[in-house]
């Protein structure tokens, strides 16, 4: 059987089980696989909320905890991480003590203590897993996060530093803690497990670094604060009452905040703080919404973060259409009508720097109505396109996408997730890990390289224009000296450089341009012996290309895509990876599930239960719509 026939008959069956999987809404409901932590906060919050009747829950999530932890005592981010992860193992270790169901002197509780011990103990934790330790009063306050006054609420938008230079994602996060932090509160049940003892000490030497690195940032906030005439009580009150507000005009209609898990489990101990009863109709219906993330899968349930729910009905929705299914076809049709009543009406935080444009963009859950992103925006538009054609009200929406999209490019010339220019590095001196990544939301390669393949594939944006030149350049400027380009929201340099090229090649860069043949040198370079391409999440936390030793489908997908759009007949290469790809879907193996989705650098990886039908089906279609002449 030769290739295109193969590859027909992998269409059939992947577009058959892809059909009937579809809801009757029309969308697809895929689960979003992370960490454990999800899991282990949802058990801390039912222990802390003193919630009696959802023991089931409890039961279901602490064998999914258990399941996961390694032979050593550690628990993962992602599986081929060595040894282990510290924080990821400290909130199983601590969740499945607050469980009730867990005997601290179980073998593998103590092979965890001990790891948590050999690696400096819970004051060596990420950022993130502190916050909750000080919640629960297993930790003080740490000073980083003290020195940090709640008054920084009342400090003008326009200020050099201020709240508002954090992306979005993580003002959600941060408000909530600076007012458990500012307040000095922890949380402490008769249940509550004392792990204090494995707290250990940071050093003298590192601690006096620490808050040498933040004096600057403390000066800036007491002479900007002693600008205004109110007494320090009084501008502390008004500073509550403003990041409550924050909070409290950000909730989304299922009671989350900001349709995130992480960000909802700690508005609950910030409204708590606040005096919020635990039986307060917020904190209940913010309960709801974060219990209606569980996803089962198998024999095993889990939390997700945030349900992308509207990122896989996009990607499926043009993916299934460039396979041949016509837009007419009653499960497209009903999949652009979900996608339509999704586009955002409401302005969000992106207004911020951005407040001269009507909102159009989409945002990642069902849920989500004001938290909109240029990926998830490009991605419906490119599956309402057909019918934008034909229908006026679809031709709206997808106008006002569109102009949305363009108006959200950096001055720098890319695109970046969130947020317009949020690449305020006067806070990097910050002492946290990441946090260009993590604090920020600068323009990276691979949301910069889909939009435009999508405004060069799907737009009459002539190729000569401004538009494109700044981005071209940005792209030229942050490619790397191997040719390969970062990926912030993926894993890793595999999935920037696919971008890159696929975006670069749709606005009519040539195949001889330096930055496409450089690029495809080091694809090419990478390949595997079995024709496919892996890449480890390790790739990300050390910011340079690192082999998984194995082939994923995601990435033999992305590697495959980007050559096609470079290579006019199949090469040899070509053709070894989409026999690659081809055996990687018969086989479904621990390939199928490696995480290929980044969220936080070293702390928290995806494994998106869609991505072996998505980025398989758009490759292979590209392959078959060129060469099957």
């Amino acid at each position: 059987m030769n290739t295109v026939n193969k590859i027909n008959e992998k269409f059939k069956d992947m577009i058959s089980s892809l059909l009937s999987a579809q809801s009757d809404n029309g969308a697809w409901n895929f689960c979003f696989e992370g960490s454990i932590m999800t899991d282990a906060y949802m058990i801390i919050l039912i222990r802390t909320l003193e919630i009696t009747d959802e023991e089931v829950l409890v039961k279901d999530l602490v064998e999914r905890i258990k399941s996961k932890q390694s032979p050593n005592g550690a628990w993962k981010v992602y599986p081929d991480e060595d040894k282990g992860n510290l924080s990821a193992t400290i909130e199983g270790y601590f969740s499945l003590l607050y469980s009730g169901y867990v005997a601290e002197e179980a073998s593998y509780m103590r092979k965890a203590e001990r790891f948590i011990r050999e690696n400096g103990g819970l004051a060596k934790s990420d950022w993130l897993t502190k916050m909750m330790l000080a919640l629960t009063g297993q930790i003080n306050w740490p000073s980083i996060i003290k020195i940090i006054p709640i008054e920084i609420m009342l400090l003008p938008k326009w200020s050099p530093i201020t709240i508002y230079q954090l992306v979005g994602y993580a003002r959600a996060h941060w408000i909530p803690i600076l007012i458990c932090s500012n307040l000095n509160i922890s949380f402490v049940t008769p249940q509550t497990p004392n792990i204090s003892p494995l707290q250990e000490r940071i050093s003298d030497s590192e601690n006096e670094r620490i808050l040498e690195e933040m004096q600057n940032l403390k000066l800036y906030f007491k002479n900007a604060l002693e600008k205004h005439s109110e007494s320090p009580e009084v501008l502390k009150q008004k500073a509550f009452i403003k990041a409550e507000d924050y909070i409290i005009e950000r909730i989304e209609e299922n009671g989350t905040m900001y349709s995130y898990f992480s960000a909802s489990f700690f508005m609950v101990f910030a409204l708590l703080g606040r005096g919020f009863n635990k039986k307060h109709p917020l904190i209940l219906n913010a309960f709801k919404g974060m219990k209606s993330y569980l996803c089962r899968n198998a024999d095993q349930v889990f939390i997700q973060n945030s349900p992308s729910t509207v990122w896989d009905t996009a990607l499926l929705t043009a993916a299934l259409q460039q396979a041949g299914v016509p837009h007419q076809h009653a499960s497209i049709m009903k999949a652009n009508n979900y996608l339509f009543s999704r586009q955002h009406q409401k302005y969000g935080d992106w207004a911020i720097k951005n407040p001269d444009v009507p909102p159009g963009g989409w945002g990642f859950s069902d849920i989500n109505t004001f938290v909109p992103d240029i990926d998830d925006t490009t991605a419906a538009l490119r599956a309402i396109t057909p019918l934008a054609r034909t229908e006026n009200h679809f031709k709206e929406a997808w106008d006002r996408g569109v102009k949305w999209v363009l108006s959200m490019q950096n001055d720098d010339g890319g695109w970046s997730a969130f947020e317009k220019n949020m690449d305020n590095y006067l806070l990097s001196f910050i002492p946290f890990k990441y946090e260009d990544r993590v604090l920020f939301d600068p323009s990276t390669a691979d949301l910069t390289g889909r939009t435009l393949y999508f405004l060069g594939e799907y737009t009459t944006i002539p190729q000569e224009s401004e538009i494109f030149q700044k981005a071209k350049d940005w792209l030229q400027h942050n490619q790397e000296a191997n040719g390969s380009w970062y990926g912030r929201w993926g894993n890793c340099y595999i999935y920037g450089t696919w971008a890159a090229i696929t975006g670069l090649k749709a606005i009519g860069v040539s195949n001889h341009d330096p930055r496409i043949s450089r690029a495809v040198k080091w694809l090419l370079s990478i390949q595997n012996e079995d024709g496919g391409w892996g890449e480890s999440c390790a790739s990300d936390i050390n910011k340079r290309y690192i082999p998984l030793h194995q082939s994923t489908p995601s990435q033999t997908a992305w590697a495959l895509d980007a050559l096609i759009s470079v290579t006019e007949t199949p090469t040899p290469k070509l053709e070894l990876g989409i026999q690659a790809l081809l055996s990687l879907l018969e086989a479904d193996d621990w390939r199928s599930t490696y995480p290929t989705g980044a969220g936080i650098p070293g702390g928290y990886y995806i494994h998106y239960h869609s991505y072996k039908y998505i980025w398989p089906l758009q490759a292979l279609s590209h392959y078959k719509n060129k060469y099957d002449r």
